[in-house]
């Protein structure tokens, strides 16, 4: 029997396009357009070429930027990731506890980003914050808004207080998913935990911890609201990263053209490294 393919189907995909078209692809062009060119006003624009871009990356500011970004964005990832797969790793598979553990991990992701930053900015307050009032009682000199040590120790903490969940939920879907059938011949072999761990649980978890590398990357990489909101940026510009720099450029100083190229340049470095990290994590995959 001969099946007639209806390509009607595709009329349901139009609306997506179009909407993805208008809130993607025309702001794009429109930073496209201001990197590569320079008005004066009265939607002027001159041909300047790529010297926005060359102004960019010859910048001692960009450079420093860009240092502290990857400076938290790979401080996280060491935390997060080994953080999320223990904590999965102990919470029950079976059982009454498994909804309220995994509610409870849920929490955290469903707080608005500005709540966060405003939540943890009045609980690190040298004074009157939970934190800050506790560490300076047992003895520290803390202060978030003054120090730049301080500063950055809350702002990592911040981050893996609000998205660790995410990689526990993605490990947990991982470690559920693995047969009984692997765990009872382990056993019979006479694994021990780590060995299971080694070689079981590690191998089947590589797709979903892939995924939530890919995802905390990219998330990592493109905060702006918490750390908006918690620090500001400083003291000074010690926790200034990408996207405060960005938004400072663009809309404090109102540079748009060195602003446009910059974040072209941001994007391709988001593009170049998940790619990157996709390709060293998935290297071995078909094998």
């Amino acid at each position: 029997m001969n099946k007639t393919e209806n390509q009607k189907a595709w009329l349901f995909v139009l609306p997506v396009f179009a909407l993805v078209a208008f809130n993607a692809v025309i702001p794009l062009m429109t930073v496209v357009n201001y990197a590569f060119q320079e008005t004066f006003g009265d939607n002027t624009f001159f041909w300047s070429g790529v010297l926005w871009f060359e102004e960019v990356l010859k910048s001692e500011r960009f450079h420093d930027s860009l240092i502290r970004q990857l400076t938290f964005t790979f401080s996280i990832l060491a935390i997060e990731v080994p953080l999320g797969v223990a904590i999965a790793l102990s919470m029950p598979r079976k059982g009454p506890w498994v909804p309220v553990c995994l509610v409870l991990m849920a929490l955290p992701l469903l707080i608005p980003w500005n709540v966060v930053g405003a939540m943890w900015n009045i609980l690190a307050l040298p004074d009157i914050g939970l934190l800050g009032y506790t560490l300076n009682a047992i003895g520290f000199d803390y202060n978030f808004t003054r120090q730049v040590g301080d500063a950055w120790f809350t702002l990592i903490l911040m981050d893996v207080w609000h998205w660790t969940s995410l990689v526990v939920l993605l490990a947990y879907a991982g470690l559920v998913s693995i047969p009984d059938a692997y765990y009872q011949a382990a056993r019979i072999d006479g694994a021990g935990s780590f060995a299971i761990f080694r070689h079981i649980q590690l191998p089947k978890m590589k797709r979903v911890l892939t995924i939530a590398i890919l995802l905390r990357f990219m998330d990592s990489f493109n905060i702006f609201t918490e750390v908006s909101v918690l620090t500001g940026g400083g003291p000074g510009n010690s926790t200034t990263l990408l996207s405060i720099d960005l938004e400072k450029m663009a809309l404090g100083q109102f540079d748009l053209g060195p602003a446009a190229a910059m974040s072209l340049v941001y994007f391709l470095i988001i593009l170049a490294m998940s790619w990157l990290f996709y390709t060293l994590m998935m290297r071995n995959e078909d094998q």
